[in-house]
This record gives structure tokens, sequence and C-alpha cells, in this order.
């Protein structure tokens, strides 16, 4: 069962709807621990006092801002607790926007959340969302999550609402310093013509079920093949790009594009030419999600050593 990570309420006017946030979104990429090269252990990242030349457990550490150098103003979590704001243990709406308007300026999105009414609030809680729905708005609140009170967006989705926090908006860099001279750039109508019917050919609904990570599952494959003893083979080189007419481009792309509409290729997959330990690995490009292999480390010479002590 999903366990929640923050609970409190929505209010906006003299409103109170009691939730629980739930996290909608989860990091699946292949992670790594750090080994010694030599011996293949993993090593530990030990909490280092230099002050006392010691090193301490996470549990003996506090929270401290640094006011000058090497001066700390201690935190606690009393301290934080007592903060004077509503928005510690609730939704806060500030107002209402028409979605299509508030498109622009929420897309900076830093994490998006589910919420879950309480039971005695389910009704007040889908009324909000219907109506939401209906007329076409977005919420506009602050919570306050992580220590930090966050600028947040709340919209229907599917069977619930979504949060999304937001960056502040001096959190976002401005683009005036990037080199973009749109207005000196000359489009000719033929270019743009065909640019047009290019982007309408690759036009179509959007199904996320189509897409897969498949970096992640060219990383797996080359890691269960290692641990069966096989040996991975340098990939083929990339092609190097090529400036050419953008209009001999843009034909050759569309042409491409209606080829590819007409008979989609095969994903490609990664394949062992010999097969079982001592075959080989190419790495390729595409193939189904899997969940990552437990591996069991090899027993080093050391751990040996240590047993027969």
């Amino acid at each position: 069962m999903a366990r929640s990570m923050w609970k409190g309420a929505i209010q906006f006017g003299l409103v109170t709807i009691p939730v629980k946030l739930y996290l909608a979104t989860e990091s699946k990429g292949v992670s790594f621990n750090m080994l010694h090269a030599e011996c293949h252990g993993r090593i530990q990242m030990k909490t280092y006092c230099p002050t006392d030349d010691a090193f301490i457990e996470r549990s003996d550490t506090v929270r401290g801002y640094e006011i000058a150098p090497n001066q700390y103003v201690v935190v606690t979590d009393d301290d934080l607790a007592s903060v004077p704001l509503k928005t510690v243990r609730s939704i806060e709406i500030e107002q209402f926007v028409p979605v299509d308007a508030a498109s622009e300026s929420t897309r900076f999105i830093k994490q998006a959340y589910y919420l879950e009414p309480e039971p005695i609030a389910r009704k007040a809680f889908y009324l909000l969302k219907q109506t939401l729905a209906e007329k076409g708005l977005r919420a506009i609140a602050k919570i306050v999550l992580k220590d930090r009170e966050q600028l947040a967006s709340l919209d229907p989705f599917a069977s619930t609402m979504l949060l999304s926090t937001l960056h502040w908006p001096d959190e976002i860099r401005s683009s005036a310093d990037l080199t973009l001279p749109e207005d000196e750039v000359e489009i000719k109508p033929a270019e743009r013509l065909m640019a047009s019917q290019l982007i309408e050919t690759m036009t179509r609904e959007f199904d996320p079920a189509e897409y897969r990570d498949e970096y992640r599952q060219a990383v797996m494959s080359i890691i269960e093949a290692k641990a069966a003893g096989a040996e991975t083979a340098e990939p083929a080189p990339a092609p190097t790009a090529k400036v050419t007419d953008l209009m001999a481009a843009l034909e050759a792309s569309l042409n491409a594009a209606k080829a590819g509409r007409a008979a989609p290729a095969e994903p490609a997959s990664i394949s062992a030419t010999a097969g079982g330990p001592g075959g080989t690995v190419a790495p390729a490009a595409s193939a189904a999600d899997v969940e990552p292999t437990p591996i069991k480390r090899p027993e080093t010479a050391a751990a040996r050593k240590r047993k027969t002590a």
C-alpha cells in the first residue's frame, strides 16, 4: 500500500478539505555503488568532524545556518514547527486561473504529487475537482514541504487531483544572456512549407506507453551479460553529423517519416552472438523495460582471508 509523505488540508475561503499527499513519480535509473578498484569491496561514506578529528553518526548532527565564516545558528525541528505560516500544514489556495493562461507560467515544475481526500472530506474534494474541470481552471497555491514553502498548482487528474510544485520566479533563470537572434534569421516560404509538412506527418496523439528508457535497458543488458561471463563489444561509432542543405534535410526527413508511418521498424535489441558465458554482447539502443537483476559479487581474496583468520 502506498505511504503518504504529507498530511494536511486544502484551504480556500472558509473551506477545509483534509488530504494526504503521495509522490506521483519515482526514479527508475540504474544505480551504481562505489567500489574499491583493488578488491571490489563496497566503500563507506562516513561523516567526519574536523574539530574533534573524529567520525560521527548522522544522528549526532544538527542543522546550522552560516551567518558569518565558521559561525552558525542552530535550527531545530521545534524551531521549524513553530514557523508562523498557514502553509505549514495546509495547501493554501491563493487564486484560480484559466488553464490556458497559466500554462506558460507553470511550466517549470519541481515535483508532482497525487492527493487523496480523507473519508470525511470526499464530497468537498470531488466538488472542487469537478468544478475546476468544468470551468477549465487551475488552482495556484502555497505549501510547506521539506522545510521550504513551495509555490504549487492544483489540477484535476483522473480520479484525483495533481499538485505540482513550481519554481519561484526568482529561481527561474532568464534566457536574455543566450545568443538568440530569431529576428535575424531568414526562412524561405518553401522551407517553412516543408517543415510544416514534416511536423504534420509526425503529429499524433501522445501515448507515454510507447516510450521506454532504452539507455537503462542497454546498460542493464551489459550488466547481466558481464554477470554471466560474457565480454562486451565496442559499439559501432555513431555517424558524424554533417551540415547539409536545409531543404534537402527537410525533404529526406519528410520521406523517412512517411515511410516510417507506413512500415514501422521493429526496435533493435541486444543479443549475444555466441550465447551464454564467453559470448560477445554488443550494446543496442532499444528494448523493453526491465527491473535491475541483483548480481552476487564474487568473494574477494580479502574476504576469504578474514574467514580463515
